[in-house]
């Protein structure tokens, strides 16, 4: 089974419909104390700590907690220990970072840090172990994360976090169910971060893959998506091949992601074969005709050496004809050969016009296939 379909289907299943389980609560670990901290080191680490833009510790580089440590007069490595309780640990709570000098504590929290873990407000399953969790943030607002999941073809569990770069979402896609719910604000990088820890607790077992495809457009906060990706890849360990970053398109944004010249997977929702079926689709692709997004992507490849993918939601009756499969598949042929097609028939959502199709998306996919003009892959 394709496992970006798979994806789409339950990062856009409503939370409603899937059952609630029991709760499991990650255990913390027991550490020894240490030496305190003097209060001359705190008073100093008061003002050298401004020098961070936000006093969260979640989302802040080995490098960036090891000077933090020093700045409270703490010796280098306590920033190691840090960096180890927040990635490995996951500890939600300064007053639980039980390697460290209690001063040490007591100082972080004086001067206004924080972890930057938010509690899990509601959680619950599918059949097929896929998990959706809404987690409240600072504000009081809610953002949903998803871990799904699934056996490689060697018998090992590859666990996928889909993660929200937005609560909400401004573009308010036809189909999309987030779209229908407003937008409300940015997600901060290390509010985008935890999602991925708190899969990790949940399932009890690392994160191999995430992908930014629940709510919100990654693209319109790509900064903070950024500096997510950096932490992710470098302080969690997982590889820039393993991290996806969808965009329905925003103008601009795929040219400025092509500089940074990651290794990550570009993956752009088209959901149509043209311009004029696409603006009633998406609205925002009025201010990004069609041929300008395909052109960025060919330009994308041409810089980062990565095949772009493009993710096709079947709507019944609006873009599942095989006159649109062969529209689509030329769409694709004239910008050269170098992306990969996702097929997911629409997953229903309450009060929506459209319905998912059956058998034109077996039509859709055999055409696309059959001419070989694109890879397309469906789930059922």
């Amino acid at each position: 089974m394709a496992l970006l379909p798979l994806l789409h289907q339950a990062c856009a299943s409503p939370l409603s419909r899937l059952r609630l389980p029991s709760h499991p609560r990650p255990s913390l670990a027991r550490f020894y104390c240490c030496a305190p901290l003097s209060d001359t080191a705190t008073a100093t680490a008061s003002s050298s700590s401004a020098a961070f833009s936000s006093r969260v510790l979640l989302g802040l580089s080995e490098q960036d907690l090891r000077q933090l440590a020093t700045d409270f007069g703490q010796q280098s490595y306590r920033g190691k220990q840090l960096h180890d309780l927040l990635y490995k640990k996951k500890v939600k709570e300064i007053q639980e970072f039980s390697h460290l000098p209690q001063a040490f504590r007591d100082s972080l929290k004086d001067t206004g840090w924080k972890v930057g873990r938010s509690p899990i407000h509601k959680i619950v399953t599918a059949s097929d172990g896929t998990v959706k969790v809404l987690l409240k943030l600072e504000d009081s607002r809610l953002v949903e994360t998803v871990g799904i999941p699934a056996e490689d073809e060697k018998g090992s569990i590859r666990l996928t976090a889909c993660v929200s770069s937005q609560v909400g979402c401004p573009l308010r896609c036809a189909f999309c169910a987030t779209g229908k719910g407003g937008y409300s604000r940015n997600l901060k990088p290390y509010e985008i971060v935890e999602q991925v820890l708190t899969i990790e607790e949940l399932f009890k077992h690392r994160v191999s893959n995430v992908v930014f495809m629940g709510m919100g457009e990654p693209m319109l906060n790509l900064n903070s998506v950024l500096e997510a990706h950096r932490c992710l890849n470098k302080d969690i360990e997982i590889g820039q091949r393993m991290i996806t970053i969808s965009t329905v398109g925003v103008p601009n944004t795929i040219k400025k992601l092509a500089t940074y010249k990651l290794q990550s997977t570009l993956a752009v929702s088209l959901h149509a074969p043209n311009q004029k079926l696409r603006e009633t689709i998406v609205p925002s692709a009025k201010a990004y005709p069609l041929d300008a997004i395909m052109q960025d992507c060919k330009n994308y490849f041409l810089e980062t050496g990565r095949r772009v993918s493009f993710e096709y939601t079947l709507l019944d009756g609006v873009n599942d004809s095989v006159e649109q499969a062969i529209e689509l598949a030329e769409l694709l042929h004239g910008w050269g050969r170098v992306h990969h097609v996702n097929v997911i028939p629409f997953n229903p959502i309450d009060d929506s016009e459209f319905r998912r199709p059956y058998k034109k998306a077996v039509c859709f996919i055999l055409y696309g296939c059959d001419n070989q003009l694109c890879y397309l892959i469906c789930v059922s």
